[in-house]
């Protein structure tokens, strides 16, 4: 769902980036205040596990589709909402700018509807209702998979809405949004699913993480050791060797796009700003698609049969790379992130 400067507007893509950084300002008055220290490893290895998780696309039976997790929801339930929003558009800032997966003018889009809708409506408003304050199994799987379906259901209207909006599409609104809703529909079970197993994973590790994130208390004194050594390592596993088998199908925006105009991408603005974040993208992004930019043009969830070609190795390569380089990115940026605002804050 991650969006392409293609489908905005200038005036509403630098809408949604100024709507963008007042919630990342807000969250990050939040985080310096109230985030315990020692969920400050938690964001960064998280944010890698994120990353490497969006390289997944699962089919959708049936559809020609796939989709792949948005992970605002599992950030947000072991974070809370304020470091989730800004784990989130961490990531997001590692894909765009180096691996050109999504749009400059997009970013804020894309951090609003991946990241706003899961962390600060979903989550508080279902998640936590179904939850209760004396959360069981049963009751944290659902709120699970209810939460991220209505958290992706509002992402995919906010995708329509801001697409519609610009009007520099032909993408007319009832039939996009007839199309966005039902395929995403399909995809949130899928992410509550994941998010449901990996929250029990962590909930049966360690409860008072889960616990902490809903009622901003600390996480204890006992070490994370094993949960974040799992993560880090779920992450460089499955953006190293699991991404090789990701769904060739397109992804849920692309397949409405095409369903409608009968391509998956909509044509590059002209505007001025268009051109300028295209130019500043093909610059920075050293891994195009998550592969070598002197690789084959290959999809980077392409299968590879036992008779592989030396070009089918060298996309299995850059696939690997880019999935290793963006996880520990993603660490880094969102861990240093939690680091400063938290050392700005003991410093004051």
């Amino acid at each position: 769902m991650h969006m392409a400067d293609a489908l905005l507007s200038p005036a509403v893509g630098t809408a949604m980036w100024g709507a963008a950084a007042a919630t990342i300002a807000y969250s990050s008055m939040k985080v310096k205040k109230e985030l315990d220290d020692r969920r400050i490893p938690l964001m960064g290895v998280l944010g890698a596990f994120i990353f490497a998780a969006q390289m997944i696309n699962f089919t959708i039976p049936a559809t020609g589709s796939s989709g792949h997790l948005g992970g605002g929801l599992l950030l947000t339930i072991l974070l809370g909402p304020h470091a989730a929003f800004l784990t989130i558009a961490s990531v997001l800032v590692v894909q765009s700018l180096f691996f050109a997966d999504g749009g400059v003018l997009a970013l804020g889009c894309n951090m609003f509807n991946l990241g706003f809708f899961p962390a600060f409506i979903a989550y508080p408003l279902i998640y936590r209702k179904i939850a209760g304050a004396q959360a069981t199994q049963r009751r944290m799987t659902g709120g699970a998979i209810v939460a991220a379906v209505a958290g992706l259901q509002l992402g995919a209207f906010g995708v329509v809405l801001e697409t519609v909006a610009s009007g520099i599409s032909s993408l007319p609104f009832a039939t996009f949004v007839g199309l966005m809703q039902p395929i995403h529909l399909a995809i949130g079970i899928v992410e509550g699913l994941v998010t449901a197993t990996v929250v029990a994973f962590v909930y049966k590790a360690r409860p008072e993480i889960v616990a902490g994130a809903m009622a901003s208390q600390p996480v204890g004194t006992a070490p994370l050791r094993r949960i974040l050594f799992s993560f880090l390592a779920a992450a460089l596993l499955t953006g190293g060797v699991v991404s090789w088998f990701a769904s060739e199908n397109p992804d849920g925006l692309e397949w409405a796009i095409a369903r409608v105009t009968g391509a998956e991408e909509v044509a590059a603005g002209e505007s001025p700003l268009h051109h300028g974040l295209a130019d500043l993208q093909e610059k920075v992004a050293f891994l195009p698609d998550y592969s070598f930019r002197q690789g084959v043009a290959t999809d980077h969830g392409a299968t590879v049969s036992a008779g592989e070609t030396g070009q089918d190795k060298a996309s299995r390569l850059g696939t690997s790379v880019a999935g290793g380089v963006g996880a520990l990115l993603s660490l880094a940026i969102a861990f240093c992130l939690g680091f400063v605002l938290k050392r700005r804050h003991q410093v004051a």
